[in-house]
């Protein structure tokens, strides 16, 4: 499986803290147009490329991707625009309630995460190191309980008010659980029905099979909601929108997007196109008009809106923020 972040590394005492590019008046002044309820932020925080929009260099040069990753959070939510970022790590391995409470000491109380929970309750099996192929099924696939125990409370207890939404992202399921599309949709509902009530839990899924009506229905009623999944797997964001009913005026649910990865491109390939994530490559005005329309009228029917996005989906990820907040705030 690819990954889609470099490696955010445990955090330790920050003696070393990065400091943040300086603002300018127009970006203070876009993120002042934008309503309190829309959160934008990015995939990960630890790209050296970002020097110059996020961060400042450290003595003349680019802070690495190790000191970003140790040092540039506080850095990162200084940024007026980034008010949310999606922490993936965890999808590789849980982190302790400790772990967590040191992110959050580093932003301001009205930021907020996204959490991705752990490969190890939402894949239905278990894949060899390296290659990333299966070796066997997943005993802990849609086990509740796990997700509970190993993600769900020490996520909250160390995020505390920070907590926003637990993402648990559901890569190609294969053509045995797909065969079923009833069956797997009553699975998965079951599953979120069964975690603790409180957080905002938001299931992505990455066939578009299962991208339905009933798959929105069957997560309002177990108390989720569906998370949008910018991705070449998927249908385009509008499409997906329009089958979870998310722009009906009659929707209260929270928006939640991981805008990921650029149609027609695969990580590796977009990697390579992208690097060193420092502007945008490829537009992707679809989406990002789409992305601003729902965002828009979620706002001014007081609806909370979390939009994160990759380096892979336009080429800086900083930037495709920027463009977004301007289409959403009607300046662009």
């Amino acid at each position: 499986m690819p990954r889609d972040l470099p490696g955010q590394l445990p955090l330790f005492a920050d003696a070393d803290a990065v400091d943040p590019a300086p603002i300018d008046a127009a970006t203070r002044q876009l993120a002042a147009k934008l309503p309190a309820v829309v959160r934008l932020g990015t995939s990960s925080w630890s790209f050296p490329g970002w020097t110059g929009l996020v961060y400042a260099p450290r003595g003349g040069r680019p802070a690495t991707e190790r000191e970003l990753a140790r040092h540039g959070l506080a850095a990162y939510a200084a940024h007026p625009l980034l008010r949310t970022v999606s922490l993936d790590r965890t999808f590789y391995a849980p982190l302790s309630a400790a772990e967590f409470a040191r992110y959050a000491a580093q932003v301001p109380d009205d930021f907020r995460f996204v959490v991705k929970a752990p490969a190890s309750v939402t894949d239905p099996v278990i894949r060899r190191a390296g290659s990333g192929e299966p070796s066997r099924e997943n005993p802990l696939f849609l086990d509740a309980a796990a997700a509970t125990a190993a993600f769900v409370r020490p996520a909250l207890e160390g995020l505390g008010v920070k907590a926003g939404p637990l993402v648990f992202q559901f890569p190609p399921l294969g053509r045995r659980l797909l065969a079923d599309v009833p069956r797997l949709v009553a699975r998965i509902a079951a599953f979120a029905a069964a975690l603790p009530r409180g957080p905002l839990v938001a299931c992505e899924v990455r066939d578009p099979e299962l991208a339905t009506p009933v798959l929105a229905e069957s997560l309002r009623d177990a108390g989720a909601v569906p998370c949008l999944a910018a991705h070449a797997r998927m249908p385009p964001v509008a499409e997906q929108a329009a089958a979870y009913g998310l722009d009906r005026a009659l929707s209260d649910a929270p928006i939640v997007v991981r805008w990921n990865l650029h149609a027609g491109r695969d990580y590796e390939g977009a990697k390579a196109l992208f690097f060193p994530f420092d502007r945008l490559v490829e537009e992707d005005v679809p989406t990002r008009t789409a992305l601003a329309g729902l965002a828009a009228r979620a706002a001014a029917a007081g609806r909370e809106s979390f939009i994160t996005i990759n380096n892979k989906a336009e080429g800086s990820a900083p930037r495709s923020v920027v463009a977004l907040a301007a289409r959403i705030a009607g300046t662009a």
